[in-house]
């Protein structure tokens, strides 16, 4: 009887998948190691509250413009700091993918990276 993987060697290119997966990963390490460098900044109230993540989604600063902080409406600040970290990190979750899109030659693999 003949061998199921159609290939008289056994396993078809297997080797050849695995070098494969293999680059695919390091270019995704890569990528992975650029966005910790990265730097998106996203802003709210006219640039009176700006939040500054790195790539991977990590809150580096906040900046407060003196002017909107009044003492008598903590929670408008409160909401602008609040639109500001969640933009930066839409943001930095649509780079994230792109990037990992493009190292990746648009594969979709769920779970691996």
């Amino acid at each position: 009887m003949g061998n199921p993987f159609g290939n008289p060697g056994g396993l078809g290119n297997l080797g050849g998948m695995m070098k494969q997966a293999k680059k695919v990963y390091e270019a995704v390490q890569k990528v992975q190691e650029e966005l910790a460098e990265e730097k998106i900044e996203a802003a709210s109230g006219g640039g009176m509250v700006k939040a500054v993540v790195n790539g991977k989604g990590a809150l580096l600063e906040i900046k407060i413009d003196p002017q909107v902080v009044d003492p008598d409406d903590v929670e408008m600040l409160e909401d602008l700091v609040t639109t500001a970290v969640r933009e930066a990190l839409s943001e930095a979750g649509k780079l994230e993918a792109e990037r990992i899109q493009a190292a990746t030659g648009g594969l979709n693999l769920p779970g691996m990276f």
